[in-house]
């Protein structure tokens, strides 16, 4: 037996998840969305893996580019996060005009105040549903300090380190 498309997500919802970015391209070409689906796959070599959904843009240009970013947001980033959900109608490259961004020298988007920035070649992919798994090498990392902003239970909340 499998439990109902509803009651996943609402099981879902209670994990809590750190707010990221991902993120690929350049110029007109720049596509993001606001993801939880980030996971560390291993540390020899560096990796990691995010799930997007098939139907976005931003997997069709990883897959086009085969590489991508990830942006952990502070806890101050829900407007960012929103903008890049597809909330208050930002699309596609619109989404960057919300935050201060560079282009990384590894020629995808970088939040300049992003806790951590990690750019990343795609080393594997595989389709798991309505998902892509990307599995991506870190090739370059940025990191500062800061609270990272957790979705829980359906809404944002501030991560603060306890003493």
């Amino acid at each position: 037996m499998t439990i109902s498309t509803d009651i996943f997500r609402q099981s879902m919802a209670l994990f809590p998840g750190a707010v990221t970015l991902i993120t690929t391209g350049s110029g007109d070409g720049r596509r993001g969305i606001t993801a939880t689906a980030v996971c560390s796959v291993t540390d020899t070599p560096p990796s990691l893996l995010v799930c997007v959904n098939r139907k976005t843009e931003t997997c069709a240009e990883i897959t086009r580019l085969g590489k991508f970013s990830v942006q952990l947001l502070g806890g101050d980033s829900d407007e960012i996060a929103m903008a890049f959900a597809g909330a208050r109608g930002h699309k596609g490259p619109e989404k960057f005009g919300v935050g201060d961004w560079e282009e990384s020298d590894h020629g995808v988007p970088r939040l300049q105040d992003a806790l951590v920035s990690l750019c990343c070649t795609v080393t594997s992919h595989s389709d798991a549903g309505s998902h892509r798994v990307f599995i991506g090498r870190i090739e370059d990392s940025t990191f500062a300090e800061g609270d990272a902003l957790v979705y829980a239970q359906s809404r944002f909340h501030r991560l603060q380190m306890a003493v």
